[in-house]
């Protein structure tokens, strides 16, 4: 075991609920839960019944190595002041999953009293090349009649296309989606910020922390930071995110807190997710389970070879296209045993914070979560960036 475990793989997704209790007691975990997310089961965790150090230096470290870091309870004493913030905000979620507009939403209290006079919603629209988009609203921000912030948008997606998964995010950004360096508008990042405050104000658990702040001031080294290109998630039963990282130009990675309910998570180094892969690929006790994942002998060829060329392996694990590498790192319990049991594996309760570093495509924190409630949860997913003067 090369790092100190958060959680411990109970067992594999055909042991049934009563086992995996019976199976952690005797192990001195806490209750076990299920990791499920779109159909697929991958098994059975529980978290270890000891309480995690949180340590500047070693978060410091760990974002240097593109590791993730967790924060166990780092914001909870901020929860009992946003109830009422929380609880708004699961409602909207809950009517944006049942079809209600979010535009007729935001016009309507608490929202419009804390965007007026600062926000002018423009319009509402939704991308007919985004099958994910539910709607974009757009706002200008202004002081007066001059317009001091223009093209913010806040834009609510689905995240997976499952009939069974209501799993969404609000995204908070300005100018064209795709196209524009938003990295160098510190202006329009700051008002997209505010926007992001007055329709979720529970964000102020992240983004107005002194003990957060100077937590993560010794973290990146630095004596400026601010939260820009913020998300609101609500991860919902069955719900969740597949492996990904979220590097963007001019962002030195995430901080995400957990505000209601529970997520687990896998996160590693892109460079430690390879060492994985190729260890798990190349080990003579893991064919049959590759047998069972990838039929197409084509594809478990494909996944062979590229296993065995690092540099191509770096470069397969960018291209989205990518069915069998897909499959091994979304879809295989046995490869989710291998990940935690390296030590890998989270679970965030409400407030809890993980960092994960994006410095680059090549340098970044892979990560994938799950909702572990039968209700959705929220969290909230801000990238961090430095300040000069």
């Amino acid at each position: 075991m090369s790092r100190t475990p958060h959680v411990v793989y109970i067992a594999g997704p055909e042991v049934n609920e009563s086992q995996a209790q019976s199976l952690a007691q005797q192990q001195g975990l806490l209750a076990p839960v299920l990791l499920k997310r779109r159909g697929t089961t991958l098994g059975w965790i529980a978290a270890c019944n000891q309480a995690s150090s949180i340590d500047a230096k070693a978060a410091a470290q760990a974002w240097r190595n593109s590791d993730a870091y967790a924060l166990p309870g780092f914001v909870r004493d901020k929860l009992d002041s946003h109830h009422g913030h929380i609880d708004q905000s699961l409602t909207l979620m809950a009517q944006v999953a049942e079809g209600t507009e979010v535009a007729e939403l935001f016009e309507q209290p608490p929202y419009i009293e804390r965007t007026t006079p600062q926000f002018e919603m423009l319009s509402s629209f939704q991308d007919e090349g985004d099958d994910q988009e539910i709607e974009t609203i757009e706002y200008d921000a202004v002081d007066s009649d001059e317009v001091v912030g223009e093209n913010l948008w806040c834009k609510a997606s689905w995240l997976s296309f499952e009939d069974d998964d209501s799993s969404l995010r609000f995204r908070f950004s300005f100018g064209m989606v795709g196209y524009e360096d938003v990295a160098a508008d510190l202006t329009r990042q700051h008002y997209a910020a505010q926007l992001t405050e007055a329709i979720f104000p529970e964000s102020s658990i992240i983004s107005s922390n002194p003990k957060l702040e100077d937590f993560m001031q010794q973290v990146l080294g630095t004596e400026k930071i601010a939260y820009v290109e913020r998300i609101v998630y609500f991860n919902s039963p069955n719900g969740g995110a597949q492996f990904h990282q979220d590097v963007e130009r001019g962002h030195l990675g995430v901080v995400f807190a957990q505000v209601h309910g529970r997520t687990g998570w896998l996160a590693c180094s892109k460079t430690q997710l390879m060492d994985e892969i190729v260890s798990f690929v190349n080990d003579p006790a893991n064919v049959a389970a590759l047998a069972a994942l990838l039929p197409d002998e084509s594809m478990a060829q494909a996944l062979s070879q590229k296993s065995k060329e690092r540099q191509q392996l770096n470069s397969w694990m960018d291209n989205r296209d990518n069915e069998p590498l897909e499959l091994l790192i979304n879809r295989c319990p046995e490869f989710y045993r291998h990940l935690i049991e390296q030590g890998y594996g989270y679970i965030l309760n409400p407030g809890d914070i993980i960092l994960l570093p994006q410095k680059s495509i090549d340098d970044c924190a892979w990560h994938t979560v799950f909702c572990l409630d039968d209700f959705p949860g929220e969290s909230l997913s801000f990238a961090v960036r430095a300040i000069d003067d």
